[in-house]
């Protein structure tokens, strides 16, 4: 579970966004760290028990993403994210392979997973993979469990036909996503209890099947 702790120092972190605020408050950050550390840890244990793709070694190290912004591109020059964000994917945070997501922030929080921002290779054979097999997507999509924990896919659509569909095509509205991921919310309360690994396994097991088809195109 995630600790109040861990959830008053994202709070104050908020409200002190800077360097000398948060090297005085270095240790506490590394508790918070720590503490969402270990349910990440457990997270994968779980997700290996119903995903055969994760390798034995992979720890929540390799998939928790930094708290520090990378400023150089942005008018934003606020140091530190607000959250704690772990890409649980096989070979980590880094590798590019669609996977699951944990999201821990003071009224954020959500775990889903699924292809975020995907490159033209990916997304295109996402695309035809629902045009080939509409009635296996759609049969994920409608299951009981993807509505009861996520409701619907998430993100932006084209405004227009993708390239090489026509803008009749009667699935029109499923192709124009520009990625395919969803996330269900976890109230700071039950994060904040013994339900939370129990609560988010079982998201994130919903989320199995998405991956899996999206997994099946791009491989």
């Amino acid at each position: 579970m995630i600790e109040k702790s861990t959830f008053t120092f994202l709070k104050n972190l908020s409200k002190n966004n800077n360097r000398e605020w948060f090297n005085d408050h270095k240790k506490k950050y590394e508790a918070a760290k720590e503490n969402v550390e270990e349910l990440v840890n457990k997270l994968i244990a779980k997700i290996q028990q119903f995903d055969d793709r994760f390798e034995e070694d992979l720890t929540a190290k390799n998939c928790i993403f930094r708290i520090y912004r990378d400023v150089r591109f942005s008018k934003d020059k606020t140091p530190y994210k607000l959250n704690f964000g772990a890409n649980i994917s096989p070979g980590g945070k880094k590798s590019g392979i669609p996977g699951y997501y944990v999201h821990v922030k003071p009224g954020e929080c959500f775990v889903g997973g699924g292809m975020y921002k995907p490159d033209g290779k990916q997304i295109a054979a996402v695309r035809q993979e629902i045009d080939y097999n509409t009635k296996e997507f759609k049969k994920i999509l409608n299951s009981a469990a993807f509505k009861k924990h996520f409701g619907e896919l998430k993100g932006d659509k084209l405004k227009t036909a993708p390239k090489g569909y026509p803008k009749d095509h009667p699935e029109l509205n499923l192709l124009k996503y520009k990625g395919y991921f969803t996330y269900g919310i976890i109230s700071d309360a039950n994060m904040q209890t013994k339900d939370c690994l129990k609560l988010s396994t079982q998201k994130l097991k919903a989320m199995y099947p998405l991956n899996a088809f999206i997994n099946q195109a791009i491989n």
